[in-house]
C-alpha cells in the first residue's frame, strides 16, 4: 500500500467493476463469441464479415456520433443494426437482429458471479461504509452476486457520460445526499478511475495492476490518495 495523500473523513466508497473486483477479459471474449455464434446462426450473411469489419464500423460509428461512447449498450445496438443493415438484411431484420444480438451478449456478459473472496471482502467493508458501484461498463451487478453489496450501481447512458467524465460521481453523490469528497472511489484505471474521482472531488484509490493483469500501469494526470496493488488490502481502511 503506498499512501501519496493522506484520505480525509469519508463514508461511501464506489467500486469500479471491470477489472477492479473480477477479471473482464475472458468474461468479454466469452460475451463476443457467443453472440458471433448467435450471428451465424440466425443472419448467415455475416459470415462475410470478419472482426475486423465490425471494429471498423464500430470506430466510424463513433466518430461520426461520438456520444455513442457514453452509452455502451446503445453503441452496440447501433453497430448491430448498421452492420446488418450492411451485410443485405431490411431495415426491419435488422433492427429485430440487433436488438436480439444485444440480449443474448448482455446475457452471456453477466454470466458468472464475483469470487467467494471478494464477497467477503466488500461485506465486511459494508459493516462500516455505505458501498456504490460507478462503472463505464454494463455488466448486471446483481446477476453476478453484487445486488447485495451495492446500493446501486451507474453506467453511462440516459445523459450520464462516462469516467473520466464527473457525471456519475456527482449523480451518485446527489443519490446518497452525501458530499463528493465523502466519496472514496475504487478502480483500476488511472484515467478513468483516479482522474473521474479526483477532478469531480471524490478521493481515489488506485488498484494497480488490475485484477488479473501482472504488469503495473503508470498514473495519468492526477495521483491517487492511496494505491494498492491487491483488493484485499481494502480490509485496512477499517479502523
Amino acid at each position: 500500500m503506498i499512501i501519496s495523500i493522506r484520505p480525509q473523513a469519508f463514508s461511501v466508497i464506489s467500486f469500479d467493476l471491470d477489472d477492479c473486483l473480477y477479471d473482464n477479459r475472458p468474461i468479454i471474449a466469452q460475451a463476443e463469441a457467443a453472440m458471433q455464434q448467435f450471428l451465424l446462426q440466425h443472419y448467415p450473411r455475416s459470415t462475410q464479415w470478419q472482426l475486423s469489419d465490425w471494429r471498423q464500423l464500430k470506430m466510424s460509428l463513433l466518430a461520426e456520433q461520438p456520444a455513442l461512447k457514453h452509452d455502451t449498450s446503445l453503441a452496440r445496438l447501433i453497430l448491430l443494426q448498421h452492420g446488418l443493415i450492411a451485410l443485405g438484411y431490411s431495415a426491419e431484420e435488422a433492427k429485430k437482429g440487433a436488438k436480439a444480438g444485444l440480449e443474448h451478449f448482455r446475457f452471456y456478459r453477466s454470466n458468472f458471479s464475483v469470487s467467494k473472496e471478494v464477497i467477503v471482502l466488500l461485506t465486511l467493508l459494508k459493516q462500516h461504509y455505505r458501498l456504490i458501484a460507478i462503472s463505464n461498463g454494463n455488466v448486471d451487478y446483481q446477476r453476478i452476486g453484487l445486488g447485495d453489496i451495492f446500493e446501486f450501481a451507474l453506467s453511462p447512458g440516459n445523459g450520464l457520460k462516462q469516467k473520466p467524465a464527473k457525471d456519475m460521481f456527482v449523480h451518485a453523490a446527489q443519490k446518497l445526499g452525501t458530499p463528493l469528497s465523502s466519496i472514496l472511489h475504487v478502480g483500476d484505471s488511472a484515467k478513468s478511475d483516479v482522474d473521474g474521482a479526483r477532478k469531480a472531488g471524490c478521493q481515489a484509490v488506485w488498484l494497480n495492476p488490475g485484477f488479473g493483469a501482472k504488469e503495473y500501469a503508470k498514473a495519468h494526470q492526477q495521483l491517487a490518495h492511496i494505491t494498492l496493488s491487491d483488493i484485499q488490502l481494502l480490509k485496512c481502511l477499517i479502523n
